[in-house]
């Protein structure tokens, strides 16, 4: 039947939105709601029946624009208003929503426990669903048990939180995985892998039984458990497997963009400097759209860190991406201003620029301003200073630490810093104000003794033995039995104090007979008294022996016997073969070929004083008298032992006069007169 103008009845209109809404077509049953609103606007439950066919279709958007125009009617469905704004990701405005409702049902509480969860508020989510569990009990138990646990898992591992354990069963994949976060955020990392290795088992089982779930779906669920147990693995250093696992969840290609961002940011961290180009592929789907409403705002704030170190690992010499790196960190650093790393990756940058001044002024101006600076912090500048050679400073930023300036491994290196600037007063000062620490907070620490023994060591070493009995003194009545103490104590007042040294040698306990067993007394006293009398029968032996000790040498054997080394025959030198023993030998053949006396010169270099030098018409020997450029040398006599026809006879002197013969070591080289030109490189043409 149709109404007057033409449209259908009302009452037909609803009798199909009832058909269309219990065969689950909310695409039919929008379009006769909104036939039914054309003709009544005021009516309630076509109203409520279009917002939700629209929430049914995923069309979130529509339902807040469609609800906003209508208060009366939509006040009343202010549940869905805020499963639509939590559905968009306005978990804000989705909370306020819900703090109007005056009394809520159970299913604004089950909304307002996710809001609670996506907003991070745990302890608020956390006892809320505690309530929920107490006091329903439906179809719905085993879901509630599993959000409570996801609650407690996130409380514990992003809120630092450790939490009383509520007994929750581990029956499904769901509470397995769960189960498995807790351990992991307990520190407990081999127990979170076992756990969620069970997880994967049970998923696919019971993935498995429905035979409407493929392969594919199988491992899109899976991706989950997968990739915190690669996480798992990363933390025990088995970075190759986590890396493939890694790897095979994002070949799989999920629809969830929080598992791509939690994977690919996974694998940067492994790369760390290495394989860049691969990281600037990752962080892209690290930073895609959408992520920052799937993860957590550590996890975010993590992934925005790695982002500013991977773009100050890839372009090093850039001074464009330095630059853009340099404000990406002081961005992050306002937007995180309780966190270091920020800072940090600034000084790294500039000390990669090798601007390390810059970067201690950085980081001092930093800790000065601060009212609590992180022992981080201080540490990497104490690291600056040390790399500048500013021990001083060094140790002075390490004197600030706090109590961990008491740990054993810190006074070490500041003892040792002071020690470099030979500061021995600087040291001792560490090492007693250390002590006193100790003894006043924590008098029964195993550290005490050890750094009271260190103590009297350093200042025996350094010429303090006094000051050195005290603190072993002291050492003394507090372990009265220790025999090492007993021993130093010795040893420091045999240098102050003889007598005293002597009067607590008494107090050492006798050896144990078991440690002279196997022992022969008598032969190592024989081989103790022997040792000398070895000496001094090889001496009085290579003496009576005469001449050098070369000559005679001796060796003792392993019964104390002088034994005479046999001289060694000296092997006669060979001689030529055409070696005419009646020829005396040439007195120079020693000296290379140029620096003989009867050294002529090649015969090509007569040639150059020939013809075709100078002007034409001059001889060479007129020019060269000429030239005053030349200074005019005056031959000097030859020099006793030369041999050649310019060497004269002595008068009274009867017969040939033979020339002193001079050996060929002990003659001096005769400088050749003929000084060899260096050759110019670069060619024949070249002058």
């Amino acid at each position: 039947m149709a109404a007057p103008d033409g449209q259908p009845n009302l009452s037909q209109l609803f009798s199909d939105l009832n058909r269309a809404g219990q065969a689950g077509d909310f695409n039919k049953a929008l379009k006769i709601a909104t036939k039914i609103l054309k003709q009544d606007p005021h009516d309630e439950k076509a109203y409520h029946c279009k917002v939700v066919s629209m929430i049914q279709l995923g069309q979130f958007n529509e339902v807040i624009r469609f609800m906003g125009g209508n208060y009366k009617l939509s006040d009343p469905l202010k549940f869905e208003r805020a499963y639509s704004l939590y559905r968009l990701n306005r978990t804000q405005e989705a909370l306020e929503v819900i703090k109007k409702i005056p009394e809520p049902d159970y299913r604004i509480k089950e909304l307002l426990g996710q809001v609670l969860y996506r907003l991070e508020q745990h302890d608020e989510c956390l006892e809320l669903y505690r309530d929920l569990i107490r006091n329903s009990q439906d179809e719905f138990d085993e879901e509630r048990e599993t959000n409570l646990a996801a609650v407690v898992a996130a409380a514990q591992m992003w809120g630092g939180k450790q939490l009383e354990d509520y007994g929750l069963r581990e029956s499904t994949y769901e509470l397995s995985y769960n189960a498995a976060c807790s351990q992991l955020s307990k520190g407990n990392v081999k127990g979170a892998e076992e756990k969620l290795q069970k997880a994967e088992e049970l998923c696919r089982q019971n993935l498995e039984e429905d035979p409407e779930v493929t392969e594919e779906d199988i491992e899109a669920e899976l991706g989950v458990l997968k990739t915190q147990r690669a996480y798992c693995l990363q933390l025990q250093g088995q970075n190759e497997e986590a890396t493939k696992i890694y790897n095979q969840v994002l070949k799989s290609r999920p629809t969830d963009v929080g598992l791509t961002a939690v994977a690919s940011n996974n694998i940067i961290s492994l790369n760390k400097d290495q394989n860049v180009f691969d990281s600037k592929k990752k962080i892209k789907s690290a930073t895609a759209e959408g992520v920052d409403q799937k993860l957590t705002k550590q996890q975010l704030r993590d992934i925005a860190f790695n982002k500013c170190l991977l773009q100050m690992y890839t372009n090093q010499s850039d001074k464009t991406e330095n630059e853009a790196c340099r404000k990406l960190a002081k961005s992050l650093q306002e937007e995180y201003p309780d966190q270091d790393m920020p800072l940090l990756i600034q000084a790294a940058q500039l000390c990669r620029e090798k601007h390390r001044q810059k970067a201690v002024e950085l980081l001092c101006d930093h800790i000065n301003n601060r009212p609590n600076p992180s022992i981080t912090m201080k540490l990497t500048l104490a690291q600056l200073h040390l790399n500048q050679g500013n021990a001083g400073q060094a140790a002075e930023v390490l004197q600030s630490v706090g109590e961990l300036r008491y740990k054993p491994n810190m006074v070490s290196t500041l003892v040792n810093l002071y020690s470099s600037m030979e500061n021995i007063e600087g040291a001792a000062e560490v090492l007693d104000t250390t002590v006193n620490w100790y003894k006043e907070n924590h008098p029964s620490s195993p550290y005490l003794a050890q750094l009271m023994r260190a103590s009297s060591q350093f200042k025996l070493k350094h010429g303090q033995a006094q000051k050195a009995t005290e603190i072993l003194e002291e050492l003394r009545s507090m372990y009265p039995d220790d025999v090492k103490t007993i021993a130093q104590l010795i040893s420091a007042y045999s240098q102050c104090d003889p007598k005293k040294g002597e009067q607590i040698s008494k107090e050492l306990p006798p050896l144990d007979p078991s440690f002279f067993s196997g022992l022969d007394i008598e032969a190592l006293e024989k081989a103790a008294m022997t040792m000398g009398t070895r000496k001094k029968a090889a001496k009085a032996a290579a003496g009576t022996a005469g001449g050098d000790k070369a000559d005679s040498p001796v060796e003792e054997t392993k019964d104390s016997v002088i034994v005479q080394k046999k001289k060694r025959r000296k092997k006669k030198g060979k001689l030529p073969k055409n070696h005419d023993p009646s020829v005396t030998p040439d007195p120079e053949r020693w000296l290379p070929i140029r620096e003989r006396s009867y050294f002529k010169g090649r015969r090509k270099r007569k040639q150059k004083d020939g013809v075709g030098k100078g002007t034409q018409g001059a001889t060479v020997g007129a020019a060269s008298d000429l030239d005053a450029s030349k200074p005019q040398v005056t031959p000097s006599s030859p020099r006793a032992g030369a041999s050649g026809s310019s060497q004269s006879v002595p008068a009274g002197a009867s017969g040939t006069a033979q020339p002193e013969m001079v050996g060929p070591r002990q003659q001096k080289p005769q400088a050749s007169s003929k000084k060899s030109k260096k050759k110019k490189g670069g060619g024949k043409n070249k002058w």
